[in-house]
């Protein structure tokens, strides 16, 4: 009863807490010179995360199992998965350029676990005998952590080839205006018109200079968190092998799951391959990655849709019967 009231608490807390953050976020959006809401944001997210913590170690001391046995309790997990990102990148790059990605995940991910779903789902259950076992932690939680690694670095991908995208439109436009000028008003106005593009070079170099900056920061980041998502992912996939293994009696049987997981990782390899080839990087990797994010969505949440395989259990709640 103690658990179920705390339950209750941290629950409500943490959604609380989150409408606070989204009030926060879309704030300083339009307000950028306000400091304080930056700070704000940031310890919004510092209590989503605590609240968010307390949350699931309550459900597990209450259900006396790693809380991930139904969707609900996976999307809580993955909302702490963001918010985990979130201050491990603020910690290790005070800017916190994933703040962008990182905080609005987390926020709207908790916002539908929670009001989202019906009531029955928020309720813990016992867990099936295949899904008793130590390797629930490590495969479940690896997977999870992949997902919204994997999930952050791809959305800066789309980004990356949105600005990258806008740039080129703008200078194909700039380019597309000079030959229409120099073809009907000749050569003389073209140029004059040409030199007073010129007159002021500071400011185009400085907005060029601006979204080169900010199109590397894109990339870097992009890759380093994928290269993170993508070894949670792989020890995810491995661990997960020895438990079918265990459970089953097979390593890999083809089911859906397992499927659309060895596409994640076959995507995200391909990615890996493209940041070392010095020709495919930029556009190309940040491409592979966009794709990357779609299939990271179907193979967790598609396929649960589905309830089909060996995995249907994981659809809505894993109770036994």
């Amino acid at each position: 009863m103690i658990f179920l009231t705390l339950e209750h608490i941290l629950t409500h807390l943490s959604f609380s807490i989150i409408l606070i953050v989204i009030m926060i976020h879309f704030t300083t959006l339009l307000i950028h010179e306000v400091i304080g809401l930056h700070d704000s944001l940031e310890k919004g997210m510092i209590a989503t995360f605590v609240s968010i913590t307390g949350l699931l170690v309550t459900r597990w001391i209450s259900s006396r199992h790693f809380p991930l046995s139904n969707l609900y309790e996976s999307l809580i997990f993955l909302s702490w998965s963001f918010s985990i990102i979130h201050i491990v990148s603020k910690i290790w790059n005070h800017k916190n350029d994933l703040s962008a990605i990182t905080a609005p995940s987390a926020i709207f991910t908790q916002g539908f676990a929670t009001s989202g779903l019906s009531s029955e789902m928020h309720q813990s259950s016992i867990l099936v005998p295949a899904l008793q076992s130590q390797w629930l932690m490590m495969h479940v939680s690896m997977m999870l952590l992949s997902y919204a690694a994997l999930l952050c670095g791809s959305l800066l991908s789309v980004a990356f080839l949105v600005i990258t995208f806008r740039k080129n439109i703008d200078i194909f436009c700039k380019s597309k205006i000079f030959l229409i000028k120099s073809f009907l008003f000749g050569k003389i106005e073209y140029l004059n018109e040409k030199k007073s593009v010129f007159k002021h070079p500071s400011f185009l170099s400085f907005r060029n200079y601006y979204k080169y900056q900010l199109t590397q920061r894109l990339d870097y980041w992009s890759y380093r968190v994928i290269s993170l998502g993508f070894t949670f992912l792989t020890i995810g996939i491995l661990s997960g092998a020895v438990w079918a293994n265990e459970a089953w009696g097979s390593y890999w049987n083809w089911d859906p799951k397992e499927t659309w997981a060895f596409i994640t990782w076959t995507i995200f390899a391909i990615y890996s391959h493209t940041r070392t080839n010095q020709s495919l990087q930029g556009t190309n990797s940040a491409f592979v990655a966009s794709i990357g994010f779609l299939i990271i969505w179907i193979c967790y949440f598609g396929i649960n849709l589905l309830g089909i395989g060996l995995h249907s259990y994981g659809s809505f709640t894993l109770t036994s019967n």
